[in-house]
């Protein structure tokens, strides 16, 4: 048994695979700033031995390309024990290619696969390899798109109130004329006791962002505003943050992708938001939740809850996971082994050896571009 465990934990990655599904979504999407009818994503498998690591990433599918075409070579042969030290050569293979963005997109889905690898072949699941400081990750349930009709955004919202979800959010900022009404519906829809949230995704400048914050709070009790400017408008985030009515979490950071883009976000957020399929897998957002510790900062999930559940146990400082509708969806049509929500918790298994996914081949093929 020894010998055998020994030869496994030696194991040097074989090859990547790589695969883009595109899914329509049910219904047209949009938000403050986007409208959207699909989405894509990019999955990797890492193979060792008789085991496979699986990674993905909500992205071009240009990320396929920037695998297969720069990134697989600088995996291959690396010992599987050694992610970090393959994260750092994935980092500097493209540092002429523009690190962030579809390059960091690409690396978190490696990054995620080989520590999923490592946890096969050590046989335990990923959520103890990364060391958790938690059980679980708290949840909210996300989509209220603008796109909705009101009796659309009501059904979505309070369904997922009536789960169990303490906390919900919504999209605002695409027709603000319309968004009083919104809000009203969605807060009758919840009730009073559901916490609620609002996404503007970068749709106002910061003095009319703060002129909605104190409606927000005041009139609609939200108590969560996400990008009320864009996430590269400093200024105006930590405008927001300052002189916004007290209650109201300004939040930003899904489009934080290198270390230095969580860096220039201290001081302008009361919550930083990390992506693990952006931010370089799961190295990346264990070195954001440092900083964030550092900071006395708590760490929000964006998205791409089947593998968030497992990284964000290992987050200190986590707040909650965004219970994305659109991945929620996608992620249970293509991977067995998707965790349910448990009274408004994600829970990992602990049952199963690595991420506990499992890729569903018929529906890869079936999707993938």
């Amino acid at each position: 048994m020894a010998t055998s465990s020994r030869s496994r934990a030696e194991a040097a990655v074989e090859r990547l695979d790589v695969h883009a599904c595109t899914i329509p979504t049910d219904e047209p999407e949009s938000d403050g700033t986007a409208k959207w009818d699909s989405t894509t994503i990019v999955i990797v498998e890492a193979h060792a031995g008789d085991e496979t690591g699986i990674g993905y990433t909500y992205c071009d599918a240009a990320a396929a390309t920037v695998i297969e075409g720069t990134l697989a070579d600088a995996v291959e042969k690396r010992d599987v024990m050694d992610v970090r030290a393959t994260w750092l050569a994935l980092t500097s293979q493209v540092r002429n290619m523009g690190r962030p963005g579809i390059a960091f997109c690409a690396i978190s889905a490696i990054d995620q696969a080989l520590w999923d690898l490592k946890a096969r072949l050590l046989d335990v699941p990923l959520v103890s390899l990364l060391g958790a400081a938690h059980d679980d990750v708290p949840i909210y349930g996300s989509g209220g798109f603008c796109s909705y009709s009101n009796e659309r955004l009501a059904e979505q919202l309070g369904g997922w109130a009536a789960d169990g979800i303490p906390r919900v959010k919504m999209k605002i900022g695409r027709e603000p004329e319309r968004d009083p009404k919104r809000l009203d519906v969605a807060r009758a829809a919840i009730g009073d006791d559901v916490e609620l949230f609002v996404d503007a995704n970068g749709a106002f400048t910061a003095k009319d962002a703060l002129a909605w914050a104190d409606r927000f709070a005041l009139e609609w009790n939200a108590s969560w505003f996400e990008e009320p400017v864009s996430s590269a408008d400093f200024d105006g985030l930590r405008l927001l943050r300052e002189h916004g009515p007290g209650g109201l979490d300004i939040a930003a950071g899904e489009y934080a992708y290198v270390p230095a883009d969580f860096r220039n976000l201290i001081g302008c957020v009361d919550v930083l938001q990390a992506d693990v399929t952006r931010c370089g897998g799961i190295t990346g957002l264990l070195s954001a939740s440092g900083l964030a510790n550092a900071h006395s900062l708590d760490v929000s999930a964006h998205c791409a809850p089947a593998i968030s559940a497992h990284a964000f146990c290992a987050v200190e400082r986590r707040r909650h996971l965004e219970y994305f509708h659109d991945h929620v969806r996608i992620e249970a049509m293509l991977f067995d082994g998707v965790v349910q929500p448990d009274g408004g918790v994600l829970r990992p298994d602990r049952s199963r050896p690595g991420n506990g996914l499992e890729l569903k081949r018929k529906e890869i093929e079936r999707w993938s571009a």
